[in-house]
Formats: structure tokens, C-alpha cells, sequence
């Protein structure tokens, strides 16, 4: 038994949470390291081909889907979320014809580090704490079902678009997780407030939430923009509309986020102010330009001849939306 554990271990986990706010976490919970409830599910979607071109889901499937293969012993996972949304600049009438969209959650710098470097800080002050236990840091570049772990962890509910939704902020969530040895009193999962609204379902152009909870990422924008890597079909490219990294279609319909709070973080505040780009730059870049706008953006996941790719689809979208 852990040295903490001969303490009291509502008395840790509260510390934990008490400490992970104050480094700058929205949200804060916990839960059993258990194997996925979805990993049947996950192993069809996978078989059946809707990942797409994303290989590295299916690469490390057994760490993925059970905690303690991940970490070895693992008995509880410590799942944390920043609150990303932030308000957007009107894009000037004269700017429309040549703006490409950017997801919010690319508009700052990139969340990887922010959220790891955060980890990281409570992960040694958990080994302060009780010296026996073993910590794994981990943001979406780690195999683990994030959204599951955090649903199970009270900081949100999966929504009919497969987003984590928080009461409170909504869907604007960056997550991570600390999975460790460590046996810590679980918090409540979160319940479902989806109910009736299909609005998700609706608005997605493409058609890529193909039924409630469910969706084929081979249709989805966010896909098509960032992991897609060869050409994209002409059916999809003319629903692309003006995205030209990621899509939020899907969460800015949703009644949940009507009313979110706006990230007070600095390091995710916009660095473009519109949440746009001028495509028709953008389809001129030079690799030094690319660097240079796109320095400590998560936006660097997409290389500069798939960002010319998707900037050249959106100048032909806009030119044909004009009057």
C-alpha cells in the first residue's frame, strides 16, 4: 500500500484538485483506470475503416483501451480541462471573400505544451505527496480514451457530435490526464443533458455525425483539413466552405455552448483576432512565412503543402459563394 494511502485518500485527492486549479485547470476530476466500455465498439470503428487515414489509433489499441496496460499497476486516472473559447473579431466586409476559418482550439499556442508542462507540475507535487506512487502525463498525442476517462470523471458527458460537454463551459474543453498507481476516490460520471436536440446532427455539411454518438471521421472537416493527406474528394471539397484548419461547426450550434465562459489563459487567446486567415496568403507562403506566422501553433500539425491544399479549396468556395 502506498504511504498516502496510510493517510487519507479523500484528503489526497482533494489536494489534487485544490492544486490542479490553482495551476490553471478549469476543471478537475477522477476515475477508475478501468478498460474501456467502448472497446469493442472502438475495435469495429477502427476495422471498419472510418479512422481514415489515422493509423496511430489502431498502433498501441491494448495501452489505448486499458489504463494499466498504459501504466502498469494503474489504478486511477486524474482527467483535467481548460476552457479554450474565446471571442472573435468580426471579419471586415472587404476581408470575407478571402478569410479562411480556423478551429478555436488552434488559435493560441499550441495546447500540448500548456497542458503537459501543467501535468507535469502536479504530477511531482502527487510524488511529494506519496513517494511510492507511479505518475504518466498525457494529452491527445498519448493512446488513451480521453473523453471516456473524462466522462467517467464527472468533468462532462459525450455529446451526440462525439464532443466532451461540460455544463457549465460547454464543449471548449482541452483535456489531459494523469494515470497513476495510486487508489483515489472516483467522482460521479457525468449524465447525458443531450436529450431531443439533433442540432449537431443537422448542421454538419458533410454529413459526417452519421447517427447520434457516432461519427466517421473520413467525412468530418476536422479530418479532411488536418489528417487527410492526399487530395480531397470534390463532393467534400465544395462542403468545406471556408474552413481552412478544423471545423466547429458542430459546437458552435450547440445550445450548451450558448452561454460559455471565455478563456482567461493568455498563452490561448487569439493570435489571429478574426479566428481567420487570408487564404489567398496563405496559398503563397513561403516555408519561412509558414514558420513565422505559425511559431508555437498547434497548426504546425498540418504542413505547408496541405495547408496550400486546403487554402486553394477555400479560395474556390468563396469565389463561387460571391454574388
Amino acid at each position: 500500500m502506498h504511504a498516502a494511502l496510510q493517510l487519507d485518500r479523500y484528503t489526497l485527492a482533494r489536494q489534487i484538485k485544490d492544486t490542479g486549479r490553482a495551476l490553471g485547470f478549469d476543471l478537475i476530476g477522477i476515475a477508475q483506470a478501468g478498460p474501456s466500455r467502448w472497446q469493442h465498439y472502438f475495435r469495429q470503428w477502427l476495422d471498419g475503416g472510418q479512422a481514415g487515414e489515422m493509423s496511430y489509433l489502431a498502433a498501441r489499441f491494448a495501452q489505448r483501451v486499458d489504463p494499466a496496460v498504459y501504466l502498469s499497476g494503474a489504478r486511477s486516472v486524474i482527467c483535467a480541462a481548460i476552457n479554450y473559447h474565446v471571442p472573435l473579431e468580426p471579419v471586415a466586409q472587404t476581408e470575407s471573400s478571402r478569410a479562411g476559418l480556423i478551429a478555436r482550439y488552434a488559435l493560441g499556442d499550441d495546447y500540448h505544451e500548456l497542458i503537459k508542462s501543467r501535468l507535469h507540475q502536479l504530477a511531482d507535487r502527487i510524488r511529494e505527496w506519496a513517494p511510492d506512487a507511479a505518475t504518466r502525463a498525457c494529452v491527445d498525442t498519448a493512446p488513451v480514451m480521453e473523453k471516456e476517462l473524462a466522462m467517467r470523471a464527472g468533468i462532462g458527458w459525450l455529446g451526440k457530435n462525439t464532443c466532451l460537454i461540460n455544463p457549465r463551459i460547454g464543449s471548449w474543453l482541452l483535456l489531459g490526464e494523469i494515470v497513476t498507481t495510486l487508489d483515489l476516490p472516483p467522482d460521479q460520471p457525468a449524465t447525458d443533458h443531450c436529450g431531443t436536440c439533433t442540432r449537431c446532427i443537422d448542421a454538419c455539411p458533410t454529413g459526417a455525425i452519421t447517427a447520434p454518438y457516432q461519427l466517421d471521421a473520413r467525412r468530418c472537416i476536422s479530418y479532411l483539413t488536418i489528417e487527410h493527406r492526399g487530395p480531397i474528394e470534390p463532393e467534400l471539397r465544395s462542403k468545406m466552405d471556408n474552413w481552412l484548419y478544423g471545423c466547429d461547426i458542430c459546437q458552435d450550434v450547440c445550445p450548451h455552448n450558448s452561454k460559455a465562459p471565455t478563456a482567461g489563459d493568455p498563452a490561448l487567446q487569439s493570435r489571429f483576432p478574426t479566428g481567420t486567415l487570408d487564404v489567398e496568403q496563405v496559398a503563397k507562403w513561403s516555408e519561412q512565412e509558414y514558420c513565422d506566422t505559425l511559431r508555437g501553433s498547434a497548426m504546425k500539425r498540418v504542413k505547408l503543402p496541405m495547408l496550400k491544399r486546403n487554402a486553394q479549396i477555400v479560395a474556390a468556395n468563396l469565389a463561387q459563394s460571391e454574388p
